[in-house]
């Protein structure tokens, strides 16, 4: 139940779950006083929690426990804290307008993004806007400001949007609300919804090692996005702890997220002549453009060569072997980002902003039916007639 409204007072009520409470207000406000008006950062402070979780609680919103909401509630009660009506009529009545960036529809990660993305805007009744763009970095803060300027009242950018600093300059000068999904690094002041990227990748790069490879390929994404070098970073570093040399031992091929890149990469890393018995891709796109490649080779996945992605996206199994990957929850984090812009666009509408937050969320590694100790062979025998 959220906090009552000015009708409840001069009693302050608050409900236990069961039976309504009354807590009398506080003497000087019964005696017609002007005493100090309670923010939300009083309650915040008396209740022992932040100013966003009172935010939650008079919003009616559910991902509060029943404890702190009390405790927040009796704190509503105590400083006879009256939110702005007006200002929370408007914020919970007029429509919300959310613009979204893509580029290409058809790669996994954004498929599964824009499905969880649709599925909570239309549980949140928010209109969602979405913007194409024929190419990410070239003319994107263009394609925004337009948005913007047609009364979008935050915006979400997913990748490779999620690292583009005219993009983030352009939010920060017209004040428009904004989260990034899945930026390695992301900015102060933006709002934020990610895993650990260099932990992920360090793990899986460790149950690599732990199958018995030690010839690992790897293949870099997009140079230009954060979780990028945040994942070859993860994988360097679980190399360096296992006392690998990474000069004689790692294998890399640079690609960009996609599946041409990934053909490319994975021919040049499988026509070397020591090629790795195991390439780590750095999504599932490239991974399952390596298995291809493999099987062009006449090699087998896992027996000949272990293939392993990052995402867990719906090609991860559509294809066969099914990719052993890094799962992100990626429709989670679409109607994360939803949650977490809707909350922040109604707060500045009540005159009470929130700062910006940092959401970040559980991975998991999925193992599935591309990965195999390695295969051992017998040493080469010299034929007949061989010098020694």
């Amino acid at each position: 139940m959220v906090a009552q409204s000015d009708s409840a007072f001069p009693m302050a009520g608050y409900s236990d779950g069961n039976n309504r409470r009354e807590l009398p207000l506080k003497p000087s406000a019964r005696a017609g006083r002007s005493p100090k008006v309670a923010t939300i950062a009083d309650v915040a402070q008396l209740a022992g929690v932040s100013p966003m979780t009172v935010s939650r609680v008079i919003n009616g919103e559910q991902n509060v426990r029943p404890g702190t909401r009390e405790k927040v509630q009796a704190a509503v009660a105590e400083l006879n804290y009256v939110p702005n009506q007006a200002a929370r009529h408007l914020a919970g009545s007029e429509p919300i307008r959310i613009g979204m960036l893509y580029v290409d529809p058809g790669a996994g990660y954004l498929s599964e993004f824009l499905i969880g993305l649709l599925n909570k805007a239309t549980l949140r009744h928010v209109q969602l806007v979405v913007q194409r763009c024929e190419a990410a970095r070239v003319g994107d803060e263009k394609a925004a400001a337009e948005m913007i300027a047609n009364g979008i009242d935050g915006l979400i950018l997913p990748p490779p949007f999620c690292d583009s600093q005219p993009l983030f300059q352009l939010v920060t000068d017209t004040d428009t609300p904004a989260v990034v999904v899945s930026s390695g690094t992301p900015p102060e002041g933006v709002c934020a919804v990610g895993i650990d990227d260099y932990q992920a990748a360090y793990e899986m790069t460790r149950h690599l090692m732990s199958l018995g490879h030690h010839r690992l390929g790897y293949i870099i994404g997009d140079p230009s996005q954060s979780s990028s070098a945040r994942r070859l970073a993860g994988f360097h570093a679980a190399m360096a702890d296992a006392g690998l040399n990474i000069e004689e031992e790692e294998v890399v091929a640079q690609g960009m997220f996609t599946y041409r890149s990934g053909l490319d990469a994975a021919e040049a890393l499988l026509s070397q002549e020591r090629r790795p018995t195991a390439i780590f891709a750095s999504n599932d796109d490239m991974a399952a453009a390596t298995v291809a490649i493999a099987h062009r080779m006449g090699l087998d996945v896992p027996s000949d060569l272990t293939v392993v992605g990052f995402d867990d996206a719906p090609l991860a199994t559509t294809i066969w072997p099914e990719l052993t990957t890094v799962r992100q929850p990626i429709m989670e984090m679409a109607g994360a980002a939803v949650d977490l812009l809707v909350r922040h666009i109604r707060a500045r509408r009540g005159g009470e902003p929130l700062p910006s937050e940092h959401q970040q969320m559980d991975f998991e590694l999925v193992r599935r039916q591309s990965d195999a100790a390695p295969r051992l062979r017998p040493p080469l025998r010299r034929g007949a007639g061989t010098a020694s």
